[in-house]
Parts: C-alpha cells; sequence; structure tokens
C-alpha cells in the first residue's frame, strides 16, 4: 500500500510542477508550423536554438512533450501493472472491497491500448486551464484527424470476420501446401505473404489476418518465449514494410504521395522492392536459426488439435459482399462519415447472414481505436520539435533519424510532419530517406506503427504477464537491421 501512495504522490507532484511550468505566457495554441517558420525566418537559430525558442514563444509546447514522454514510460511499465493487480488481488485482507478497486485500477493502468488514452486526460486539463474550453474544442475539431482510428477499427472488424479470414486462410493454405502445410510451411507463409496484402487491404487489416492465422497455425502450439517474441517482432516489422509496393494502402506513404507526387511505379522502385527483400531474407533468417524448434512444433502439432471452427461452407457471395466491404473502407479512408455509414450497412449485412459469421466482437477494434486516438491527440502537439529535427538532418541522418523516432510515434505522423518541410518536396533521395527509416522503425515498438496494437490485442494471451516491450524491440532488432540494409545497400 505504502509504494501505491508513493506512485500516487509522484504523479500528483509531475502533474503539479507540469503544471507550473505551463502557466508561464504563451502564444496562441495551437502554433502551426508555419507560424514559427515566419518568426525564425532570418534569425539563423541552431537546432537547440530553434527548439529554445519555441518553447519560449509557446511553454505549454514542453508540457506537452513531457506528458508524452510520461505515456511512453508507461507503456514499458504496464507489465508491472498487471503483476501488481494480480498481487493485490490475491492477497487475503479483510477490506475486500477497496482491494478489489485498487486491483481493478492497477489492470486498467496496465492495459497497453488504455495508457495513450489516459495520459490524454491531465493533458486536457492542462490544455484548459491554460488556453480555455474553446482552444480544446479547436484543437480536436480544426487541428487533428481522427480518421485513422475511425479506420481501423472498421478495417480490424471486418477484417476478423469468419468470410474473409477462410479466403485469407485459403490462399495462404494453397501456399503453405507447396512445403506440406507443416507448421513451418504456415508459418512462413503468413510472415511472407500476409504483409503483402498490406499494399492491397491496408496493413491493419493485412495485421488482423496474420495475427489471427498465427495464433491458429503456430501460437496454439505453445512456441518457446524465444520464438513467441521474434515471430511478433517479425510480424511487425513485415507489415511496417509490406505495405510498400503500392502508394495508396500504407498510411506513411498515403500520407506524402499526394504532396510528392509519388506513383505507384515510383513508390515500387524506391521502396517496394527493397521492402521485398528484406521479408524474404528476414524471415528465411529467422526460420534457419529456429528450424529445430519447428520439427518439435510439427510433432506437437500432429499429436494435438488446435481450436477450430467447424461449420457450414460459406457462400462466394458473402465473401465477395465482405471485400467489397472493405474496399469501401479503403476507399473512403479520409472520409469518416462515409467509412462509418458503410460500417453500419456491414453490420446489418453480417446480422442477415449471422449463420456464416462468427459473433462480431468489437472490443479488440475499440480499444485499439482508442489507443490510436490518443496517441493522434499527443502526437499532435510534437511537431514543434519532431519537423526541426528532421529539417536539419542529412539523407543517412535522416533514415536513422526517422527510424528511431518512429520507435515513439506513428510513422504516418513522421512521414507527414516531413512532408512539411520545404526541403523535401523536391529531392527524391531525402524523399526516399524519411519513408524507408519511418517503414523501418515501424516493428520496434507497439507504438511505432498504427496497426500494430491491433496484433498485439490479438497474440496478447498467448503471452504470459503481457507483451514486454523490451523483448518485442530484441525480437524486432535483427529484423529491422536487415530491412536497412536492404534500403541502404542494394
Amino acid at each position: 500500500m505504502r509504494r501505491n501512495t508513493l506512485f500516487v504522490g509522484v504523479i500528483f507532484v509531475t502533474l503539479l510542477a507540469i503544471g507550473c511550468i505551463s502557466n508561464c505566457a504563451a502564444a496562441n495554441f495551437p502554433m502551426s508550423i508555419h507560424d514559427y517558420e515566419v518568426l525564425e525566418a532570418g534569425k539563423n537559430l541552431p537546432l537547440l536554438g530553434i527548439l529554445k525558442h519555441r518553447v519560449s514563444l509557446s511553454p505549454f509546447n514542453l508540457v506537452a512533450t513531457i506528458l508524452f514522454l510520461c505515456a511512453i514510460c508507461h507503456t514499458f511499465l504496464a507489465s508491472k501493472f498487471v503483476k501488481l493487480a494480480e498481487s493485490i488481488s490475491g492477497k487475503n485482507t479483510a477490506n475486500s472491497s477497496g482491494r478489489y478497486f485498487l486491483s481493478t485500477v492497477c489492470h486498467f493502468l496496465g492495459e497497453v491500448e488504455a495508457i495513450f488514452g489516459i495520459w490524454v486526460v491531465p493533458l486536457l486539463i492542462l490544455m484548459a486551464l491554460n488556453f480555455g474550453c474553446h482552444a480544446v474544442s479547436h484543437y480536436f475539431n480544426e487541428v487533428l484527424s481522427f480518421a485513422e482510428p475511425i479506420f481501423v477499427v472498421v478495417t480490424m472488424t471486418i477484417a476478423a470476420t469468419r468470410p474473409v479470414l477462410s479466403l485469407a486462410e485459403c490462399i495462404l493454405g494453397k501456399i503453405a501446401a507447396l512445403g506440406r502445410s507443416t507448421v513451418a510451411a504456415w508459418w512462413i507463409s503468413i510472415l511472407v505473404v500476409a504483409p503483402f496484402m498490406g499494399s492491397l487491404i491496408t496493413e491493419p487489416a493485412a495485421m488482423t489476418i496474420g495475427a489471427m492465422l498465427l495464433a491458429k497455425q503456430f501460437y496454439c502450439l505453445n512456441p518457446s518465449k524465444k520464438l513467441c517474441y521474434a515471430t511478433l517482432g517479425l510480424l511487425f516489422v513485415n507489415v511496417s514494410i509490406g505495405g510498400t509496393l503500392t502508394h495508396f494502402a500504407a498510411p506513411p506513404i498515403l500520407m506524402v504521395a499526394h504532396r510528392w507526387n509519388l506513383t505507384m511505379s515510383k513508390v515500387f522502385t524506391m521502396l517496394g522492392e527493397h521492402a521485398t527483400a528484406g521479408i524474404i531474407a528476414s524471415t528465411l533468417l529467422y526460420y534457419i536459426f529456429f528450424r529445430k524448434e519447428f520439427i518439435s512444433l510439427q510433432r506437437r502439432h500432429s499429436a494435438m488439435v488446435c481450436s477450430g471452427e467447424a461449420s457450414e461452407k460459406i457462400p462466394p457471395v458473402v465473401t465477395a459482399t465482405h471485400c467489397l466491404f472493405l474496399a469501401w473502407t479503403v476507399i473512403n479512408l479520409h472520409t469518416p462519415a462515409l467509412v462509418v455509414a458503410g460500417f453500419l450497412f456491414f453490420l446489418a449485412f453480417a446480422k442477415a447472414s449471422k449463420q456464416y459469421q462468427s459473433p462480431l466482437s468489437l472490443k479488440s477494434p475499440v480499444l485499439v481505436g482508442f489507443f490510436l486516438a490518443g496517441l493522434v491527440t499527443h502526437g499532435g502537439l510534437q511537431e514543434w520539435w519532431i519537423s526541426p529535427v528532421l529539417g536539419s538532418l542529412k539523407e543517412m541522418q535522416l533514415f536513422i533519424g526517422s527510424t528511431l523516432l518512429t520507435s515513439f510515434n506513428d510513422n504516418a505522423a513522421i512521414t507527414y510532419l516531413a512532408s512539411l518541410v520545404s526541403e523535401f518536396t523536391a529531392n527524391t533521395s531525402l524523399q526516399k530517406a524519411v519513408l524507408s527509416g519511418a517503414v523501418t522503425g515501424g516493428g520496434l515498438t507497439v507504438i511505432a506503427n498504427a496497426p500494430n496494437p491491433a496484433g498485439q490485442n490479438i497474440l496478447s494471451k498467448y503471452f504470459p504477464g503481457g507483451i514486454s516491450p523490451l523483448h518485442l524491440f530484441f525480437g524486432a532488432a535483427i529484423p529491422t537491421l536487415i530491412v536497412a540494409l536492404c534500403f541502404n545497400l542494394w
């Protein structure tokens, strides 16, 4: 109990200190990059000078970044809160109601999908105290766009339906049959082919399909902890770069395609062929390293049956209709009203064809959407430092910088901020550096790429105590390095 009180006290003192910082005089909120550049014109400030100047213009910049860093640190402590909740619930004390409440709070603090939303609360309070409720309303209505979280919720729900999963499983099953449908053949097929689906049906849908099929064909066999994290890291990296074959599906590319005049052929030449080599090379390397364990998993597979769903055959018209709803969602990505309208029609169709459906569960998609909405809210206040950092880097520095920055922010936000830097508009080399860096680092953390929370939500039950951010980082590190070499040496 003393540790809990101490933790609450530290949080209170931190927020109080942040509140004191934020009470400094501030300019209109939020200031755009253009506003900053106008005020800095002719001053020729170094990078550190630019950041100091922007904090002096709007001290709330520093407040927002501190809260954002607190949220990131919280994600690394999520498993600790889960263990604390289990410890509290297991104690035999007289105050059972208080113990239950404290355990529930700790469980909530340990939900990775809820963390950024939790830290939005103090952000909004401090924002309202400093700038008023009108500024908060303006920020949410005029500055932010929640099209991507809405899009991810809808695509996750549709992609997780039985008709879509059955179609994907049929396609991947034919590929796995070339390797006699062994565990290793399924593993390779899912990790190589499913990510490329992200170039057509978008990365969130590809992540959902890949994660659910891995759960059915691989994770149900209880592989070793090392192989579990290696597979998860490889899935995240492959999905992040698998959407680079086209210019309309992967959010990091979609954000800049129009501004930089990126065509499908240009994107494939710039990124796609390198990403293809990276996916195949890293997947085969992991297979070779774990080949002995795959042999033992195959024996285990022969002795057990993973849970499956036996039901009547799905008519082709039902599957085709689901694919049409998915296509409608992809086409209208930037028009949330049409996405939601299509989703409502989809729910009606799913109910009408319920004999061919699994029960629809909105819990996982909504949690992932909540995670992304929180990330968007925090990320919208980080451009004051991300944009000048990117603009100050040379080609190789830009690749490394965007890779590292992606680990702490959604890669679509990184590329969007890069599109605001005028030096990138006509420089193909800088465009490739920032785009390749953003997708390369998309597997290192859960927050690095929008589809990652979907994969984590689906597969977290196979990781006792929750998915460790540190172990995920190590699992994704080698594929990330291989992909980086493919983008820069070939």
